[in-house]
């Protein structure tokens, strides 16, 4: 990350999300902090989006925010009668046939799926309130570099709904079933200590520190072959569906395809 984000031409800037590219890696940033980078429905679009324009070269996406708070969740508009502007509101999204609503929020969860892609490792940093959606798009990513003042709560189920948008998964992964469990049934926020000590955040540190811990972790990551860390990834994010013996066959095979192409043999 040899330049700011704000010294690059953004490949895209809209609805609360610019991407910015910078050969290896690539910057997606939340540009709301007046409203506490929260989220809506055209902010989803955005996000997936910038997924759909990331360049072949890149290997490394950081996600993060301006301002204060990473974000704050979902825009409370969405809970009145009117939503946003333009878009279905809930309570039309529930009044409506069962595929729909379905499709609909299929389309949402986009947003939040492209960021664990085997060709890149993405790395979200992560200051301030991360709460709700912005708990679920910090945990969409590989790895995450968290300030000392971050505060992740889940709050669905406090106000009746359940977190839909891919974050259950990841969570359940990273602290286990019953923390998970309490953490979204409370609605209780996660510190930076408990974070890093329950696997949720890789680190934390200050918050002055926190871009350039990032900038690090990044270089850290290029340094590796390409196509070793890709084999890796796939390695260890298919490992929880895989028994020990299918592991170790998958071992195998991976280590096979890198050991002939360093050899320069085909297979």
């Amino acid at each position: 990350m040899a330049s700011s984000d704000q010294d690059l031409v953004p490949v895209l800037d809209k609805d609360g999300v610019r991407l910015t590219v910078d050969d290896a890696i690539a910057t997606v940033t939340l540009t709301n902090p007046a409203k506490r980078n929260a989220q809506s429905p055209a902010l989803w679009r955005a996000l997936t989006e910038a997924g759909r324009q990331l360049p072949g070269s890149v290997r490394v996406v950081v996600l993060r925010a301006e301002g204060k708070s990473f974000s704050a969740g979902l825009d409370r508009q969405a809970f009145t009668p009117e939503g946003f502007d333009g878009e279905p509101s809930f309570v039309d999204l529930a009044r409506g046939a069962d595929a729909e609503l379905d499709a609909t929020i299929a389309e949402y969860q986009e947003a939040f799926t492209w960021w664990r892609r085997s060709d890149i490792v993405s790395v979200a940093a992560v200051q301030g309130h991360a709460i709700g959606a912005g708990f679920q798009l910090a945990l969409a990513c590989d790895l995450r570099v968290v300030a000392d003042d971050v505060q992740f709560a889940m709050r669905e189920t406090s106000l009746g709904l359940v977190p839909d948008l891919t974050g259950t998964h990841p969570l359940v992964g990273l602290v286990g079933y019953a923390r998970a469990l309490e953490i979204c049934v409370t609605g209780r926020f996660v510190a930076a200590e408990e974070a890093v000590n329950t696997g949720l955040a890789n680190v934390a540190v200050p918050v002055g520190q926190l871009d350039g811990t990032v900038r690090d972790l990044a270089a850290a990551v290029l340094a590796a072959p390409r196509d070793a860390v890709i084999e890796t990834k796939a390695l260890l994010r298919g490992a929880q569906d895989r028994t020990y013996e299918e592991q170790r066959a998958a071992e195998r095979q991976s280590q096979a395809r890198r050991l002939r192409d360093l050899a320069g043999v085909g297979d």
